[in-house]
C-alpha cells in the first residue's frame, strides 16, 4: 500500500569511520552494498558524530540534540522523559515506528522508547558476528508485511564494533589489568573470529605515530584502565599486529556490509524502494591505527567522523557526494521529521533536507563533538569545534590543553598549530567560536599549552 508520506528506513552501524567503505576511495576493503546505496543518493564526506561514544552518540541521534543537552554523557545514562525521542516523534506523528538490534541506552527490550521491538532480547547484540544476522532478519520480515501507515523502522546492526573484542582477544589480560579486563577477555575468547585472513594486511596510516607533545589529557586517556581500556591491550603490539588488527576491521565491516545489502534487496524486493528515505550512519567510529588509537573515545578525525548516506530514487539525486557542507548526528532526527512532514520539536540539529536539495549553499559555520571520556569524573570534557577548514579541541585539564590542525593541509592531523605564533588569529577565531558554541564555558588560554 502507498501512503503520501515516505517510509523511514535508518540503518545504523556500529564503530564505522567515514574512511571505511570502498566508496569513500579506500582500497583495502570491499563494500558492495553501502556502495551502491550512496550510488542512488548523497554521500557526506564531512559528517561528525556528536559524541564519540555508543550511548551518548545514540542518544544525540534520537533526540537532535548534543551530549551536554539531552544529559546522556556517558554510556549507561537515560534520554530523560522530558525529551521526546525519534520513535515517540513518529509515532504520534501516525507513522508505525520499530525497532531492531543495538539500542545502547537503558532499555534495549520491548520498552525501546516509542518503537516496537522487532529482535528477541535473548540474541547477544552486542557481538556483531553473532547478532547481526538475527537483526536483519527481523527487519527483512517486517519489510515483507502489509502495511497500513508509513513506518519508520530503525535497524542497528553492530559490526565493526567486534573489533574491541578481537583487540582483547589478541593480548594477556596481566599486561593490561583493569576493572573489567578478565570478564571482557572472557567474552572476547568466547568469539569466533571468521575472519578472512589477508596475506598481506593493509599498511599502517601515515599518521601511526604519536604526537610527543600531544595533550596530557589525551595521554592520560591512553592510560585509563576502565571505560573503554581497550587501547591498554595495544602497549605491546608490534607493527605487524597494528596491520592485523587493521584487517580484522575491514573484514568486520565487510560483514556488516552483508547485512545491508540484505535489508536493501527486502526493501527492493517489497516493491517500497521509491517509496522509502533510507538513511545511513553509524555512531561514531574507530581508532584506525591513527596515532596509535583504538576504538572511540577520541576527538581525532577517526572516531568522531562518520557515514551519512541518504537515498530516495526520484527524490534524492543519484551518484552525488557533498564534499563541503559540515553535518552532525544531531541533523538526522530533523532531516528524517523534515522529509516526512512531521513537525520537529525544538532541537539543535537542523534538517539537511535544502542542502541535499541545492536550495542552500552554507547551513552553517561549524559542528560540535563533545567527549566525556570518565565515568568517575563527568568534568573531565573533551569539546571539538570543527570549521570549513581548522579543527579546534579544547580539552577541560591537563598541559596543553588545545589542538588546532588545518584539515586542508594536514588531514592527518599530525602538526598541532595551536602553539604556533603564525596561527595566532585563527586561533582566536577558534576560542571565539568555541565560546559562541559555550557561552558559560572559558577555553584553555594559549599560556596552558
Amino acid at each position: 500500500m502507498k501512503h503520501s508520506h515516505p517510509n523511514i528506513l535508518f540503518l545504523l552501524t556500529d564503530q564505522q569511520s567515514a574512511r571505511a567503505m570502498s566508496c569513500a576511495g579506500n582500497p583495502h576493503l570491499h563494500t558492495p552494498h553501502i556502495d551502491a546505496l550512496a550510488a542512488t543518493g548523497i554521500r557526506f564526506e564531512q559528517s561528525y558524530c556528536a559524541s564519540p561514544v555508543c550511548g551518548p552518540s545514540r542518544a544525540c541521534l534520537a533526540t537532535g540534540r548534543l551530549a551536554s543537552e539531552n544529559g546522556v554523557l556517558v554510556n549507561g545514562m537515560s534520554i530523560p522523559d522530558s525529551l521526546p525521542t525519534m520513535g515517540e516523534i513518529f509515532r504520534e506523528g501516525g507513522y508505525r515506528t520499530a525497532w531492531t538490534g543495538r539500542w545502547c541506552l537503558p532499555g534495549n527490550g520491548p520498552d525501546i522508547r516509542g518503537f516496537e521491538c522487532l529482535h528477541d532480547t535473548n540474541v547477544p547484540l552486542g557481538h556483531g558476528l553473532q547478532g547481526d544476522e538475527h537483526v536483519a532478519d527481523r527487519a527483512i520480515e517486517f519489510l515483507r508485511q502489509e502495511q497500513d501507515r508509513p513506518f519508520l523502522l530503525g535497524v542497528s546492526l553492530c559490526n565493526p564494533h567486534d573489533i574491541c573484542y578481537w583487540i582483547m582477544q589478541q593480548s594477556n589480560p596481566e599486561t593490561a589489568p583493569g576493572t573489567d579486563t578478565v570478564r571482557l577477555k572472557k567474552a572476547a575468547d568466547a568469539m569466533m573470529f571468521d575472519l578472512k585472513r589477508s596475506d598481506e594486511p593493509p599498511p599502517l596510516p601515515e599518521n601511526f605515530e604519536v604526537d610527543p607533545n600531544e595533550p596530557e589529557f589525551l595521554t592520560t586517556c591512553r592510560r585509563r584502565r576502565y571505560y573503554g581500556n581497550e587501547g591498554t591491550f595495544t602497549w605491546d603490539w608490534d607493527e605487524q599486529t597494528w596491520r592485523k588488527y587493521l584487517n580484522a576491521y575491514y573484514r568486520l565491516t565487510e560483514h556488516v556490509d552483508l547485512q545491508v545489502g540484505r535489508v536493501m534487496a527486502a526493501l527492493h524486493a517489497a516493491g517500497m524502494a521509491d517509496s522509502t528515505l533510507v538513511v545511513m550512519t553509524s555512531d561514531h567510529g574507530e581508532g584506525m591505527a591513527a596515532h596509535r588509537w583504538v576504538v572511540k573515545l577520541g576527538l581525532y578525525e577517526e572516531p568522531v567522523k562518520v557515514p551519512l548516506i541518504l537515498s530516495q530514487p526520484g527524490v534524492i539525486k543519484r551518484s552525488t557526494v557533498d564534499r563541503q557542507h559540515l553535518t552532525s548526528g544531531i541533523d538526522v532526527l530533523p532531516t528524517m521529521c523534515d522529509y516526512a512532514g512531521i513537525e520537529c520539536p525544538e532541537v539543535t540539529g537542523i534538517s539537511l533536507r535544502k542542502t541535499v536539495e541545492r536550495t542552500e549553499k552554507t547551513v552553517r559555520e561549524f559542528v560540535l563533538s563533545e567527549l566525556y571520556p570518565d565515568t568517575k569524573n563527568l568534568e573531565r570534557v573533551g569539546r571539538m569545534v570543527r570549521s570549513s577548514r581548522f579543527k579546534y579541541v579544547a580539552y577541560s585539564e591537563g598541559a596543553r590543553a588545545e589542538q588546532l590542525f588545518d584539515l586542508q593541509r594536514d588531514s592527518g592531523e599530525q602538526r598541532n598549530l595551536a602553539t604556533k605564533l603564525e596561527y595566532a588569529s585563527e586561533l582566536k577565531k577558534h576560542r571565539e567560536l568555541f565560546c559562541k558554541a559555550y557561552p558559560h564555558i572559558t577555553p584553555p588560554s594559549r599560556r596552558s599549552t
